[in-house]
């Protein structure tokens, strides 16, 4: 068929012919393409074959081709009923013999579905006049009860299947029954509700991959921008120093490779995952313009349900890796001796390395924790070089100061914290491990870990875990160990929470935009055998 379509069509306008007409040469076309073509000439006295190019003086009579005319109707004709026949996806006639055509309506009494042509005698024979059609169905059969051979208009709640009204007032006598009309109305709110949730997550889903589209950009400016920049730098230093130019340029690009590879995986995934939920909305969709209520429920049965995304977004779109950052420390190293440049060029090597994965890694950005005593509520006691904190449960008297938290049993570090820090902490009891700007409350609601927008607070105990930043607290699946990792990255305002044993598990983790030096910080429980032990690492 398509070797006969293609003999049968124009090779100027590619459609089948019309008023085809052959040329001396043989060709064939359309008679409007091939003289259209002449008179766009540029010679009007000379024609040619645009195939062949035959040159043809003086120009040829066209005749129509009344062989090649009907080859085309017929050809017509064949491709018209083509689209009658019913195909794999389709429900075909019961009535047809041979090959099948399309069902236009399936009859609910008959149990048969009818193309155009056989449906006739539904739609004018007063005898069918009370035979209900439906949109045409291939399980027509799971409609019918097979018991009393009634159509199942009614719906049992109990068994949650379509039963007939014989077998409503037999075997489902004292169950919840109503008809299906009724139920479809309920479950049609739960497909709109569906419906709503598909497409609120398709939305969620195309925000986020617009963020990560955007996140691609800028990594991608940025590392541009952080190697012509600290290549003008370096390449004012003497020529030994070369080498740290291409050492910088392969960790940036290293870094930026890392973050595409992370950024289109998330992009491919959540595409995916749009195109999956933009073809269940479309099938929820198709299946409420079913006119019977009783074929819309057996559809609506079949159909799998759509898995409901109870986790929090999957996409944690992190702030761009501060280049900048190594550039200004390039620069800034400039004007020092060759062993400060050295010893600047690792703290540089180590902004660019990749997030640690493994606690060796973690405690190579390990820091010296010590509480302030001056922070420290009065019902805790600090020891061991103010490593460890307990909670006494009585007031211990310690002499005012205007840095002291006095509504809650809290303490402060001393040492502010910036760039990568790493920090375990021992526990018992209930606790609060937080980050904090200094300048926090000390007293009042406003000075509770979490419960203000200077504070990021994980709260354990031997139950589970909750997160609270600004009032708005989000629970923890995980139950930490009895060592807890404390991850910053002040630069690029990454906060994350591990539990520590042979492995580091992730406990929760935060993304946000740090503007003042950080504090660590305690709440510690009111049990008198709750202990913090900060350890040297």
């Amino acid at each position: 068929m398509d070797k006969t379509r293609e003999v049968l069509s124009c090779s100027i306008c590619l459609e089948l012919l019309k008023d085809p007409v052959t040329l001396p040469c043989g060709h064939n076309y359309c008679k409007t393409c091939v003289e259209r073509c002449w008179d766009n000439g540029e010679e009007k006295n000379i024609c040619q074959c645009p195939q062949c190019r035959q040159t043809f003086t003086p120009k040829p009579l066209l005749q129509k081709n009344t062989v090649l005319a009907d080859l085309v109707e017929e050809l017509k004709k064949t491709d018209a009923a083509d689209l009658c026949y019913a195909g794999p996806e389709d429900v075909a006639c019961d009535v047809c013999t041979g090959r099948k055509m399309k069902a236009l309506k399936s009859c609910l009494l008959c149990v048969v579905s009818y193309c155009e042509q056989h449906l006739q005698p539904h739609l004018e024979a007063p005898a069918f006049k009370r035979h209900k059609l439906v949109h045409p169905s291939k399980r027509l059969q799971e409609i019918i009860c097979s018991q009393h051979e009634e159509e199942k208009k009614m719906f049992c709640r109990n068994d949650q299947q379509l039963i007939c009204h014989l077998c409503a007032v037999d075997q489902h006598k004292d169950h919840d029954t109503v008809t299906a009309a009724a139920e479809r109305r309920e479950r049609e709110k739960e497909v709109d509700q569906s419906r709503g949730r598909i497409q609120q997550r398709i939305q969620q889903r195309e925000e986020e991959v617009k963020l990560l589209q955007q996140e691609e950009k800028n990594i991608t400016i940025s590392a541009d921008k952080a190697v012509e920049d600290s290549q003008e730098t370096l390449n004012h230093l003497i020529q030994n120093l070369q080498r740290m130019i291409s050492d910088e340029k392969q960790q940036i690009r290293s870094q930026q490779q890392r973050e595409m590879v992370r950024v289109r995986g998330l992009q491919q995934q959540l595409e995916q995952e749009i195109t999956e939920l933009k073809s269940k909305d479309a099938e929820l969709q198709q299946l409420s313009l079913i006119d019977s209520h009783t074929v819309f429920l057996q559809n609506l049965s079949s159909l799998s349900e759509v898995s409901e995304d109870t986790l929090s977004s999957r996409t944690h779109v992190r702030p761009q890796v501060c280049y900048e950052e190594v550039a200004a420390a390039v620069s800034a190293s400039r004007a020092r001796l060759q062993d400060l440049l050295r010893d600047s060029w690792s703290n540089i090597s180590l902004m660019l390395a990749p997030e640690p994965k493994t606690r060796d890694e973690f405690l190579r950005y390990s820091v010296d924790i010590t509480m302030d005593p001056n922070t420290a509520d009065s019902w805790l006691r600090l020891s061991e070089g103010n490593r460890r904190v307990m909670n006494m449960r009585e007031d211990q008297s310690p002499p005012h100061h205007p840095d002291r938290l006095i509504d809650y049993h809290q303490v402060l570090s001393k040492e502010p914290l910036t760039g990568r820090c790493y920090w375990e902490v021992e526990w018992t009891g209930g606790v609060e491990f937080s980050v904090s700007y200094k300048d926090i409350s000390r007293s009042g609601e406003e000075s509770s870990f979490g419960y203000n927008d200077k504070s990021w607070s994980l709260d354990c105990d031997n139950f589970g875990c909750s997160f609270t930043h600004n009032r708005v607290t989000s629970e923890v699946s995980s139950v930490p160990s009895s060592r807890v990792g404390v991850y910053l990255d002040h630069s690029a305002g990454l906060l994350s929470f591990y539990s520590v044993s042979d492995t580091m598990t992730l406990l929760h983790r935060v993304q946000t935009s740090f503007t003042q030096p950080l504090h660590a910080g305690l709440w510690v429980g009111p049990n008198a055998k709750c202990e913090f032990v900060f350890r040297e690492l």
